[in-house]
């Protein structure tokens, strides 16, 4: 069982173009999917199906960053642009922290059943610091 904290960077639309250049600079290997890959499990406006949904950077010596588009439902906003995510597969533990940092915050998408299969979910906690929650096997 394990559980990582990782930062998650968001994009207008050149996310593609970011994770090229971060692995450039890293080197390692880049999973990533579009939104269009999950056309079947969820409704893609069609501005978003080449648009980045999730790429994860597992760079040389230990470097890990995770990065995504903002899909067009949702206002881009720079300065909100970073935020944590504690992902794993222990979900006893994960649930605890999702508890704990949600209080006197706000859950901006609950967590719960994802489109790839984890259970994830996003909030702002009490000092305005944005967190998401991805409970599923860990790359």
């Amino acid at each position: 069982m394990a559980v990582k904290l990782n930062s998650y960077i968001s994009f207008e639309g050149n996310a593609k173009e970011a994770v090229d250049f971060y692995k450039s600079v890293f080197g390692g290997e880049v999973f990533m999917d579009t939104f269009g890959s999950f056309t079947d499990k969820m409704p893609v406006d069609d501005a978003d199906k080449d648009k980045v949904m999730h790429a994860f950077l597992k760079g040389d010596n230990g470097i890990e960053l995770m990065l995504s588009d903002t899909p067009s439902s949702l206002q881009f906003q720079d300065g909100f642009r970073v935020n944590l995510t504690l992902n794993g597969d222990d979900e006893t533990i994960l649930r605890g922290y999702w508890d704990k940092l949600s209080d006197g915050g706000i859950v901006t998408m609950p967590l719960e059943d994802a489109p790839w299969g984890d259970k994830f979910g996003m909030l702002t906690d009490k000092f305005g610091v944005n967190w998401m929650v991805d409970i599923g096997p860990v790359q």
